[in-house]
């Protein structure tokens, strides 16, 4: 091969480099790219009503919002639907059997780790006091471990505030005579 035959080679490859070189600017000039004012997808964020309350100091979760407007709308329907994933570990029923958590018909307003037919409750939940309140049972069910350290419910919580309305709304009518649902 001549030295002739290699620079047609080379001088044709660099050629091609800027054909394709200025073919890229002129393009990106008779086709300007445009932002559009709003995103094409739109991500909804939660309710307020749904986010966890924020800490003044550091922004960490403080607790779970109060449930208040809330219970007016709350469905024991939709929190049977939402205790499904509970039923793994408790009985609903009355007179039901334990589990590896307590049966839980006439939970509500009882004392918390109060008699349930003989279960053995943490000593951690024993030494919490109290009483199952809205306001009891919506911190339990957001977080449990937040609510008892050490307790022995391993479940991660229910995030959800409209969620935890409903299963409240639900315990509240497992009961013989169901109480007035307000936050206390």
């Amino acid at each position: 091969m001549s030295s002739f035959e290699l620079n047609k080679i080379v001088a044709s490859v660099l050629l091609a480099l800027i054909v394709a070189w200025v073919s890229g600017l002129l393009a990106s000039k008779l086709i300007e790219q445009k932002m559009p004012a709003k995103s094409a997808v739109a991500v909804a964020s939660a309710p307020a009503a749904e986010q966890p309350a924020q800490a003044a100091a550091g922004g960490k979760a403080a607790g779970p919002d109060p449930l208040g407007p809330l219970l007016a709308s709350a469905s024991a329907d939709a929190g049977k639907d939402v205790a499904k994933k509970c039923a793994a570990c408790h009985t609903f029923d009355k007179g039901g059997s334990n589990r590896i958590g307590p049966n839980l018909y006439g939970v509500f307003d009882e004392p918390i780790a109060g008699e349930r037919g003989g279960f053995a409750f943490s000593d951690a939940l024993k030494k919490k006091g109290g009483n199952w309140t809205v306001d009891a049972l919506n911190e339990w069910l957001w977080k449990p471990q937040a609510f008892v350290k050490g307790t022995k419910m391993t479940f991660i919580g229910l995030p959800q505030a409209k969620d935890r309305a409903d299963v409240i709304a639900y315990l509240n009518s497992l009961s013989d005579s169901p109480k007035p649902l307000a936050s206390q």
